[in-house]
């Protein structure tokens, strides 16, 4: 008898604990608008946090309390579109995005500074002596950007991270993931990128890439638009005084000007 009372007993606690559950649901239950569940369905739940927001389920939720529609980078125009037809606003202009390496350091123009047997990151690498490449600026080849890219956009060849426009959406992680600072986002066009991170003057620029700008301003006298400028001994361009002719690209002696391929 006292083992069947125990059962009893056991039964009634858990069907009150039940009852005293359901009651609480119903008082503390949040209503949860439709509308973020809908826009959470058309964004691509790739979580990169692009937008700004945590993930695609924070992001849903800010649209809904009044964050743009178009904020969400790897979904581009498309999702942008949607995401607005399900507030009924407009989507505004979405601009694509897409992932560059603004480098040229593969083993045809560095060297090696030292032989690196630690952790296979770039970070780590970076931590001695700036990394074991003989450009103490550029790519260091160990893939941290491939890593944390959800698009299957990056690989490394030849030591040096190359970017798949097809499949870049310019997220931004692989960016975020570069301790050189290499990989910029910008927006998607054929306007020429100077490839190189390295400030040193010219001479000691060519002892540590063949295929580094040497600062010489010859893309600078040559633009018709003064949209280019040497900067701590490295050529950048104005993109948006950049009216793509094309002469820097022509005039670079060491070809560190390169027009990017975009889809």
């Amino acid at each position: 008898m006292s083992v069947v009372a125990a059962a009893v007993i056991v039964t009634l606690i858990g069907l009150v604990g039940a009852a005293i559950l359901v009651v609480a649901s119903q008082f503390m239950k949040v209503e949860v608008d439709e509308r973020v569940t809908l826009i959470q369905d058309v964004l691509p739940a790739v979580n990169c946090g692009a937008c700004g927001y945590a993930g695609c389920a924070d992001y849903a939720g800010a649209v809904v309390e009044g964050a743009a529609p178009n904020l969400c980078i790897p979904g581009g125009a498309d999702v942008a579109a949607q995401v607005a037809a399900i507030m009924g606003s407009d989507a505004g202009d979405v601009v694509a995005q897409k992932a560059i390496v603004a480098c040229q350091g593969s083993f045809e123009h560095v060297t090696h500074q030292y032989e690196y047997s630690g952790i296979a990151s770039c970070a780590a690498n970076a931590t001695l002596h700036g990394g074991n490449k003989s450009c103490p600026y550029g790519c260091l080849g160990f893939g941290d950007c491939v890593r944390v890219c959800k698009f299957d956009a990056i690989e490394v060849r030849e030591g040096l991270a190359r970017v798949n426009p097809e499949k870049c959406t310019g997220c931004g992680a692989c960016e975020a993931a570069c301790p050189k600072r290499v990989i910029w986002i910008r927006e998607a066009s054929r306007k020429p990128v100077v490839m190189c991170a390295n400030h040193d003057r010219g001479a000691q620029t060519r002892k540590e890439c063949t295929a580094g700008c040497i600062g010489c301003m010859k893309c600078e006298k040559s633009c018709p638009e003064g949209a280019i400028k040497v900067v701590g001994n490295v050529a950048r361009i104005d993109l948006d005084k950049c009216i793509s002719c094309d002469l820097c690209v022509n005039v670079c002696p060491v070809k560190a000007i390169a027009v990017p391929q975009v889809v």
